[in-house]
């Protein structure tokens, strides 16, 4: 876990909402909680945010979570968190970021979040604390819907958003230029199934 932050769980920021049953807010608490497990590593412990945007977030959606979280083990694990994929993460915030349906808060701690999910080593969706993909696609298709609407053939988001970053560079990643004909077709777009433990966590 990462010192300094490994007291805070999902539970834990829930209890300290403006609105506990609100979409977004548990999406967010999904995310840090992830970040504070050490299962997501962005560049900083407040989704890649800085230390004032995250500050700004938690007011707005965990306003009792602020002065409990920034604490002097935050402040000293926020400072010496180091991500060797900073370039890569950017990259993908400023994808996220160039699609984004409004130009407010919200749309860019977003894009921040979904960039920390892209850290992790599973499903987006699972990465981020979501229950199912759809849940992920409708949140790309409500707060970034010119990306949502370029992945005509449903590729798996985090693979679809890695693509992105290769087209823009001009980076051949597949092996064939036709999908449908690509030896590793499954792998980007076999359906995304529950692991287990979510499956049971998601039902209970």
């Amino acid at each position: 876990m990462n010192a300094g932050f490994n007291y805070i769980s999902c539970g834990w920021l829930i209890a300290r909402a403006r609105n506990p049953d609100d979409g977004l807010t548990r999406i967010f608490a999904g995310v840090i909680q992830a970040i504070a497990s050490g299962h997501l590593k962005p560049p900083t412990l407040g989704m890649g945010l800085s230390c004032d945007k995250f500050s700004e977030l938690l007011d707005y959606f965990f306003p009792a979570a602020g002065l409990e979280i920034f604490d002097d083990r935050f402040h000293a694990a926020y400072a010496a968190c180091v991500s060797p994929l900073e370039s890569e993460f950017e990259d993908i915030v400023a994808i996220l970021m160039e699609h984004r349906s409004e130009d407010n808060d919200v749309n860019e701690w977003l894009a921040y979040a979904i960039a920390s999910g892209c850290m992790g080593s599973d499903h987006l969706y699972h990465d981020m604390g979501m229950p199912d993909r759809q849940t992920l696609s409708s949140l790309l298709e409500r707060y970034f819907t010119s990306l949502f609407r370029k992945n005509v053939h449903n590729m798996k988001w985090k693979k679809f958003f890695y693509k992105q970053l290769c087209d823009r560079a001009e980076i051949i990643m597949c092996p064939t230029r036709n999908c449908q004909t690509c030896i590793d077709y499954k792998n980007c777009f076999s359906p995304e199934e529950m692991v287990p433990a979510m499956l049971e966590e998601a039902v209970h």
